[in-house]
């Protein structure tokens, strides 16, 4: 579904030297919710920042940091084309959240549904790179996010390269802006080859080591096919091609498939999930009901029910 009017007018210039695109009047869009609701690793609040609100992270082998004043949203170190090729389809500019939600509403009357509708209604489902999403979401098993981050940190900073924020234009390094910390790229899956399973086990992957290896082993030797899980008939066959990887499971494989290859009906389930089926959706619950976008429905269901643990903790 193109969304033609997630946003009412763009401008672009530079600040301190650093190339930026900003969105007037975009329309659901919170870069806290985005950023805070489980699919991604590499961003964080920006310290000091003059805005609202700010995170800082690496996505597609660049560091950005994207800023958010009401319904105002600015991207630093993006040029206006940089936008137009990259980052309206990352962040999703080019899907029409508002009819996704009215669909997925239309196929469920459960109250609480349209509580977390209503909660989540700023978080974007993130086009992430295919590789870099199935490694970090087999570091995920049995994992928290702060270590997760960490892991994801340590593996990218000792394989990756390191990033060099020249905004594109004008040769600028951000650090005016003070939104260019060191970073490297996530590492390819030939980096990780190159390295060996006994780097992994060093950088405390722990059991996840020859998973995140054999995953490198074959996307590096095309066994591996991540084209062909992107354009497989259906999600569940795509997921039986993630699947071929030592310990990618149907949750890696979901979150993997909703994360990295935008297949919304992806619905991974994991203990927050079937703790909010069971409140919820008690019986013989199938996400299918929820149509196409039930994995979008399963974020806006995730953000809803940890905000209000979080909230019983204040």
């Amino acid at each position: 579904m193109i969304n033609e009017t997630a946003y009412e007018h763009i401008t672009s210039g530079t600040e301190a030297g650093v190339p930026y695109v900003r969105l007037g009047k975009t329309e659901r869009f919170d870069v806290e919710s985005i950023f805070d609701c489980g699919q991604a690793f590499r961003f964080d609040p920006v310290a000091g920042t003059l805005h609202e609100k700010e995170y800082g992270g690496v996505a597609m082998g660049k560091y950005i940091s994207v800023a958010q004043d009401g319904g105002d949203v600015t991207f630093y170190g993006v040029t206006e084309r940089d936008f137009d090729t990259v980052w309206r389809h990352y962040f999703g500019f080019d899907f029409d959240y508002a009819a996704a939600s009215e669909d997925i509403l239309s196929r469920s009357d459960v109250p609480a549904l349209a509580a977390a509708v209503e909660f989540g209604r700023g978080i974007r489902i993130l086009r992430q790179e295919r590789w870099e999403t199935l490694c970090s979401f087999i570091i995920s098993q049995n994992n928290n996010i702060p270590r997760i981050k960490g892991l994801v940190r340590n593996l990218s900073r000792t394989l990756g390269k390191k990033i060099v924020c020249d905004g594109s234009d004008g040769g600028s390094d951000m650090t005016e802006h003070g939104a260019c910390p060191e970073e490297y790229a996530f590492p390819t899956p030939e980096d990780v080859v190159r390295a060996g399973i006994g780097t992994l086990s060093a950088l405390k992957t722990g059991f996840r080591a020859p998973y995140i290896f054999d995953a490198a082993v074959k996307a590096a030797s095309g066994e591996l096919d991540t084209d062909a899980a992107a354009s497989a008939p259906t999600t569940a066959e795509a997921s039986q091609i993630l699947q071929s990887v030592k310990g990618v499971g149907p949750k890696v494989a979901a979150c993997t498939l909703l994360f990295g290859f935008g297949r919304m009906d992806a619905f991974p389930v994991d203990v927050w999930i079937k703790r909010v089926i069971a409140k919820y959706f008690p019986g013989d619950f199938d996400p299918a009901v929820l149509g196409p976008y039930a994995g979008l429905a399963q974020q806006y269901m995730f953000f809803y029910e940890r905000g209000l643990e979080n909230a019983k903790k204040i």
